[in-house]
This record gives structure tokens, C-alpha cells and sequence, in this order.
């Protein structure tokens, strides 16, 4: 039996449930600010496009502008898309140590997003002036801050622990916790900080730089993986081991890989409407002067932006359901199907340039084939690193895929036909403009309006192939087996009975 509680065990344990109780006012659940952060970090990795597609190019130097756009104001926008992301995986580890938020750590977090809404004005600066510094240092004193914003989350989570996690709050191991979190968020910037300070002096290095700060949780990786392979594997100490413990290397959830790509999908479609808001309202006076004041005649002249709006807006549509339909079938996804993810969004945040790029056939047709050239691409790249996270996928496919989309699955062919689908249509639109350079634009209107109606067709046409490959190797000629020939040929071969 147990003993009876004494009088003053009785006021403890009141007082402690009490001071519990005082802790536990005025918080509230995580979840909430969490998806207001993905929202904005996916809109901030998005706008970083825009500097790129309002690139004033003359038709006099279009083939020299299009080779330092490509080398340069792309390149600087995919590596900054990709910091970003990198900044978003580093929020949400965070929020899977913070459980519970208060009014101090929710102004951290805001303090934190406003200093991530910079990040595109300083990339404007990088990509006007790529060989003036200021851009450069100014975008990593901004990554600096939102490192050091985060790890005043982590600090004063750990300070209040009825904010953490439960299995952390009962961890005897927090302040390992803490560091493992701080080390998780602190390594960025911590790179970007060696890149401002290189900025002064030989800023090249400092590109550099930054590009290692995507890559740095794949090099530890593979850091990890060759120590283990030269000095053997070593295990952790018994006591070392926790309830609880937050992975470097453990891919994000699916869910939160679907949210921020969802999200990245959607600002990349409103991107498109802004620009036809912008650019293809009629002046009144245009209307009255060239039109004879009829609006109709006016609107009719933008046509050509529409047909491109339509064709880029059907583009984005259709690669955001190819990306819906792949991971409907994903149980788990892996840290290299993340980062093939992350390049994918990173070329769907290009698509508005591919729609600049488009709508200028009417204005600039002498360019319309480097246009054409550009746009094929951007569409090349964004899904054919879709069908490489599917091929990712197969690599392990018992972990990460339903069996439905597995090797000899019912639904394998057709979820190869739909995810190869563009990147198929894209290269072959480029290779026949090689051929056919005097009608680029009419081969690329022919993929944008060919390739939807081949989706609304893809069961049917995929079910026909393989009714048509089964048909050929039924129609096979038949090899006999080795010691089995023709029955007519044996009985000859044996001799005669008695």
C-alpha cells in the first residue's frame, strides 16, 4: 500500500500544479503560426523571380543580354530560392522542438518573417549590380538575422520548457536538445557570416559560400557515410540516447513538403494574372486616339499576351497536378526526393519569366526564337526534376511509394507517362525549333495547347500502348526450350518400335 500524502507533500504538489497552471496562460498551439510561416516563406522564395522577369532587354543586344541573364541573374535567383528553402526547413525544425507559442515567442517569430520579407529587396540589389558588394553583404547580414532571431526562439523556448515539445519538457537531456536545435539553425548563417566578411575584399568567394549553404546538410552527409566507411561505425553511448531527438538528416515531413509546395504553386499562377493587370491595360487616351474610342479594338490588340497568359497559366496548372498526383501516391519522402523538390520549385518559380518571355513574341518577333529557347527550358527543367523525384522514389520503393506506382503496379506506366509527359513535349518543342527556326512561336503555341488535351487523354493513350506492346509479344516467334524441339522432329529422331 502506498503511504498516505503528508500535509506539506499535499501544499507542494498544489503549488507545483499551480505555477503549471500560471505557465500554461495565455499560450497556444504552434500550429497555426506555423502555416502563416510556410505562407510567407513560400511567397518570398516566389517574388525572387521578379527582378529577373522585368530584365529590360533591347532587340540590338538580345543574344548578348540573354547569355549574362541565363549566367547570371538566373543563376543568383536559384541560388537565393534555394537559401531561402533552406531558412524554411530550419523554421520548421524549430517548431517541432516549440509545441506551444505565447505572445513574446510570437513577435519573435513576426520579427523573424520581417526580416525574411528583405531578402528580395537585397536580391534586386545583388542581381543590378552583381559586381558591387553592397548586395551581396546586405543579403547575408539579413540571413544572419533571421539565424540570430531564431536562436532567441530556441533560447527563450528552453528558458519557459512548458513551450517545448512534451518529450522534450521530460527529457533529462534538454540542454543536449538545444544544442543539437542550435546547431541546426546557427550553421547558415554562420556560412553567410564568412561570406559578408569575404564580400569586402573578393566577394566571388562569397557566392561560393553561399552555395554551400544549400548543400551543407548533403556534404555532412556524405562527411558522416565516408568516416563511417573508413573507421567503421561507431555507436552512440547508451545514456546519449533520447526519447526525442531531432535528426540533421531526416527528410521533412510529406505534409509539410506538399504545403510549401502548394503554396509556391500558387503564388507562381497569381504571379502571371499581375503582369496582365499591369501591362495590358489600354490607356484612355491610346483608346481614343488609335482605336477611335472603342475599348473592344483596344483589348483585341493584347491578344497575343492573353494566348500566352492562357498557355503559361495551363502550364503551371498542370505541372502542380503532376506534383499533387505523385505525391498522392508518396508514403515517405526522402532527403534527396526533398532537395529534387526544392530545384523543381525552384524552375516553377521561373515560369513568370517563361510567360515574360512568351508575350513578347508579338512586340520583339525578331527574338522570338531565343524566347522560345528560354521558355522551353525553364518548362524542361521544372518537370523533368519531377520525374526525378519519382525516380528517386523507385530507388526505395518499399519505403516510400504505395504499391499501386511500384514497379509492376497497376498505376506504374501511367504515372510515368503523366510525369515524363512535359519534359518530353518541352524537348522535342526545343529540338524542332533547331529545325524549324521560322516557326518557333507556332511550335510552342502547339505544345501549350497540345499538351492538355494529351493529359485529359493520357489513360486512354497509355492503356492502347500497352495493349499494343502486349499484341507485338504475343505475335513473338517462339523459341523452343533447350532438349524441347517440334514434336514432328522427335518422332523422327526416335527410332522405329519393334
Amino acid at each position: 500500500m502506498s503511504k498516505p500524502q503528508t500535509e506539506e507533500q499535499a501544499v507542494d504538489s498544489e503549488g507545483d500544479s499551480s505555477l503549471h497552471r500560471r505557465d500554461e496562460e495565455g499560450t497556444q498551439s504552434s500550429h497555426r503560426m506555423l502555416g502563416f510561416s510556410d505562407a510567407l516563406l513560400s511567397i518570398i522564395a516566389t517574388v525572387m523571380i521578379l527582378p529577373v522577369t522585368h530584365t529590360e532587354i533591347s532587340p540590338e543586344q538580345f543574344d548578348k543580354s540573354i547569355q549574362k541573364l541565363l549566367a547570371t541573374r538566373i543563376a543568383v535567383y536559384l541560388m537565393t530560392f534555394l537559401i531561402v528553402t533552406v531558412a524554411w526547413a530550419a523554421h520548421t525544425r524549430l517548431f517541432q522542438v516549440v509545441g506551444k507559442i505565447d505572445d513574446t515567442l510570437a513577435l519573435l517569430n513576426l520579427a523573424c518573417m520581417m526580416t525574411i520579407t528583405l531578402l528580395p529587396y537585397t536580391f534586386s540589389l545583388m542581381v543590378t549590380f552583381p559586381d558591387v558588394p553592397l548586395g551581396i553583404f546586405l543579403f547575408c547580414v539579413c540571413v544572419i538575422a533571421i539565424g540570430s532571431v531564431q536562436a532567441l526562439i530556441v533560447g527563450y523556448a528552453f528558458h519557459f520548457p512548458h513551450l517545448l515539445n512534451p518529450q522534450i519538457q521530460c527529457s533529462p537531456h534538454r540542454a543536449q536538445s538545444r544544442r543539437h536545435i542550435l546547431r541546426l539553425v546557427l550553421r547558415g548563417p554562420a556560412l553567410c557570416f564568412v561570406a559578408a566578411v569575404f564580400s569586402l575584399f573578393f566577394f566571388p568567394l562569397s557566392y561560393v559560400l553561399m552555395v554551400t549553404v544549400i548543400f551543407l546538410p548533403h556534404i555532412s552527409k556524405a562527411t558522416t557515410w565516408c568516416k563511417d566507411k573508413l573507421m567503421g561505425h561507431r555507436e552512440s553511448p547508451a545514456h546519449s540516447v533520447e526519447p526525442f531527438s531531432i535528426d540533421l538528416h531526416a527528410p521533412l515531413s510529406k505534409e509539410r513538403v506538399e504545403a510549401f509546395s502548394d503554396g509556391v504553386y500558387a503564388i507562381v499562377a497569381t504571379l502571371l494574372i499581375l503582369d496582365i493587370c499591369e501591362d495590358n491595360v489600354p490607356d484612355p487616351k491610346d483608346v481614343q486616339e488609335k482605336f477611335s474610342g472603342s475599348l473592344v479594338a483596344a483589348l483585341g490588340a493584347y491578344g497575343p499576351q492573353f494566348l500566352a497568359y492562357f498557355g503559361s497559366f495551363a502550364t503551371v496548372g498542370l505541372l502542380w497536378f503532376a506534383h499533387h498526383s505523385l505525391f498522392l501516391h508518396v508514403r515517405k519522402a526522402t532527403q534527396t526526393m526533398g532537395l529534387l523538390n526544392v530545384l523543381s520549385l525552384a524552375f516553377v518559380g521561373g515560369l513568370p519569366l517563361a510567360y515574360q518571355q512568351t508575350s513578347a513574341f508579338a512586340r520583339q518577333p525578331r527574338d522570338e526564337l531565343e524566347r522560345v529557347r528560354v521558355s522551353c527550358a525553364i518548362i524542361f527543367f521544372a518537370s523533368i526534376f519531377q520525374f526525378a523525384i519519382w525516380t528517386a522514389a523507385l530507388l526505395r520503393q518499399t519505403e516510400t511509394l504505395q504499391p499501386a506506382v511500384r514497379f509492376g503496379g497497376q498505376e506504374h506506366a501511367f504515372m510515368f507517362a503523366k510525369l515524363a509527359l512535359y519534359p518530353c513535349a518541352s524537348l522535342l518543342a526545343f529540338a524542332a525549333t533547331c529545325l524549324l527556326s521560322r516557326f518557333s512561336t507556332a511550335i510552342f503555341h502547339l505544345m501549350q495547347i497540345a499538351v492538355p488535351f494529351a493529359f485529359l487523354l493520357l489513360r486512354l493513350l497509355v492503356r492502347l500502348t500497352l495493349a499494343g506492346l502486349q499484341v507485338l509479344w504475343d505475335l513473338r516467334p517462339e523459341h523452343p526450350q533447350p532438349g524441347q524441339g517440334e514434336p514432328e522432329a522427335q518422332s523422327q529422331l526416335l527410332p522405329a518400335p519393334c
